[in-house]
């Protein structure tokens, strides 16, 4: 969680220090991609907890607090780039921020849609390629038990 938000954190400075300077958000593309990776990790994380077993039955692990006090404070950050992004940058740079956000999620999801369906079909491949490889060799030993039994080997 520590390594997310000091990313987030740093990400956060650069991104700040872009617009203070008035160039262009695509200069600072890595700090986007890190911010938004960072916050994304957090919140699913979080999300991961909550619908876990043992957070149900009651079992917590530690950290919860620490996790709502970062994403407290990420928000408080995005709010001042917000702020730092309506001042200084171009007209409707904020705007333009919040569709590349949501365009990259978007572009997140669906590439662990493909890594998980990918991962799927290379299990299924395995599996019947397995199945294959035991169907032949069972077949193979009732092929030499019959053979020797009837006397040809």
């Amino acid at each position: 969680m520590l390594a997310e938000f000091s990313a987030a954190n740093a990400a956060f400075g650069i991104l700040r220090q872009t617009v203070m300077n008035g160039k262009d958000l695509m200069s600072a593309g890595k700090a986007i991609a890190s911010l938004v990776d960072a916050e994304e990790k957090l919140r699913s994380r979080g999300n991961k907890k909550k619908n876990s077993f043992w957070f149900k039955v009651g079992g917590k692990e530690g950290g919860d607090l620490e996790e709502f006090m970062a994403l407290e404070e990420l928000k408080k950050k995005k709010a001042e780039l917000e702020s730092s992004m309506r001042l200084y940058g171009r007209p409707g740079l904020y705007d333009d921020w919040v569709k590349f956000q949501i365009q990259a999620r978007k572009d997140r999801a669906n590439a662990e849609e493909r890594r998980k369906e990918n991962l799927q079909r290379l299990f299924e491949i395995i599996a019947i390629a397995t199945f294959c490889i035991l169907g032949l060799g069972i077949l193979g030993v009732v092929i030499y038990f019959g053979m020797k039994t009837r006397g040809m080997l």
